[in-house]
């Protein structure tokens, strides 16, 4: 019986290091096409709000891809979930290989939908099989594995910004898009040879009403979700890019790799984040609320640096850098929050409501970031979407209040 439950385990760890190596190469694609996407129609002429729009698919899929790709999951396992996520991927990029001529807005518009499910669909199936694989009563253990995962994905996501404006600058967009067209059909080969093709699958039957979670724990982390990551989408998306561009005249390979090393620092204090948080124990939506209102800190000295008229550049990489810190801590806790609060036998399925949330988020902040900077543009504009920024934080900090209360009471 020992010798079967050791087999087990190998045999868990060994899909768990599958999915993980499979949702990194996804990451670095994910990466590296958002950036190549937002800089080479930006060179092309495409406007703030224009530059918007073609990620509002791709944000608003992932909104129904959470809902639905977590119901999925729980009926079908969670290799159905990531292999589609790959297959997509590989279609999404496959439609940016073609002649220039193809580059329409409706084209590149639903390359980024296609992509952007296929981001959600990989995200929600590697998060989920962490519960599969650490034991209920190991939260430490929990919060270790979660914050590793998705550590070392945004570090990975940080070297796609960098390979994205790398690779426009040094090969073009085509060239790139079908370097890593390859890559991902690797990894969806590997994933459909390697693993088993029911981990993850409830055990129950589950009808559409399980798309939406009855813990009020999750519904109120959700509901800070969409504003925390509002709050960092409605200046990163468009705005920032821009603004290092059009404002401080980067290059953008200049441009890339600053977002990118933004993205991979924030990926290391991510993985870091169990050193910083968990000294009292696993952290909870007490916890989670007094980091969130420490975000409200480096945005509101940036506001004041930028308007009076203090080195941009510096300035900019001194705020966001703190900003990303502290954003990385919160992002962590509550990645281990909806793991920790899933139930067991329908996991996919909660962590898929939880995203859905994270993707509404980005789909406003994204729609703002164009919207706000546009109407104003320059300095002011970066300084307006800061200011809605804190306000977002602000209300996600506030939820953290019957997110605690909730939990007290479960």
């Amino acid at each position: 019986m020992a010798k079967a439950s050791e087999g087990e385990t190998r045999a868990s760890r060994r899909d768990f290091a599958v999915i993980t190596a499979t949702y990194w190469a996804f990451t670095l694609t994910d990466g590296a096409l958002r950036m190549l996407v937002l800089l080479h129609l930006h060179e092309l002429g495409l406007r703030p709000l224009e530059l918007a729009s073609l990620f509002l698919l791709y944000e608003a899929f992932g909104v129904v891809t959470n809902l639905c790709g977590g119901w999925i999951g729980a009926r079908f396992g969670l290799k159905s979930t990531l292999t589609s996520g790959l297959g997509l991927q590989v279609v999404a990029l496959a439609l940016l290989c073609g002649p220039a001529s193809w580059l329409s807005v409706p084209l590149v518009m639903s390359a980024q939908a296609l992509s952007g499910i296929a981001k959600d669909l990989t995200k929600m199936s590697a998060k989920s099989y962490i519960k599969l694989l650490v034991p209920a009563q190991d939260t430490g253990g929990l919060l270790r594995w979660v914050a590793l995962l998705t550590g070392s994905k945004n570090s990975l996501k940080g070297v796609g910004f960098f390979l994205g404006g790398a690779g426009l600058s040094a090969f073009g967009f085509r060239r790139t898009c079908a370097v890593m067209l390859i890559g991902i059909a690797v990894a969806l080969v590997a994933a459909t040879l390697v693993l088993p093709s029911a981990p993850g699958k409830a055990q129950r039957k589950l009808d559409l009403k399980a798309l939406l979670s009855k813990d009020a724990r999750l519904n109120r982390l959700s509901a800070a979700r969409l504003f925390l990551f509002g709050a960092r989408d409605v200046w990163f998306v468009v705005a920032l890019p821009v603004f290092l561009s059009e404002e401080l005249g980067w290059e953008h390979g200049a441009v890339g790799a600053f977002l990118a090393l933004w993205v991979i620092g924030y990926g290391v204090v991510q993985a870091s984040t169990p050193k910083l948080v968990a000294r009292r124990g696993a952290p909870d939506g007490r916890a989670l609320g007094r980091w969130t209102a420490t975000l409200v800190v480096p945005l509101a000295a940036l506001i004041v640096a930028l308007h009076l008229g203090w080195p941009e550049g510096t300035s900019l990489v001194v705020g966001l850098g703190l900003f990303g810190a502290l954003f990385a801590v919160n992002s962590a806790i509550h990645s281990y929050l909806v793991v920790h609060f899933s139930e067991q036998d329908r996991v996919a399925a909660d962590v898929g409501f939880y995203y859905m949330a994270n993707a509404s988020g980005r789909l406003v902040g994204t729609l703002l970031s164009g919207v706000v900077f546009g109407a104003l543009l320059g300095r002011a504009g970066l300084e307006a979407c800061l200011a809605v920024s804190i306000a977002f934080v602000l209300l996600s900090a506030a939820l953290c209040v019957p997110l605690a209360r909730a939990e007290r009471a479960h």
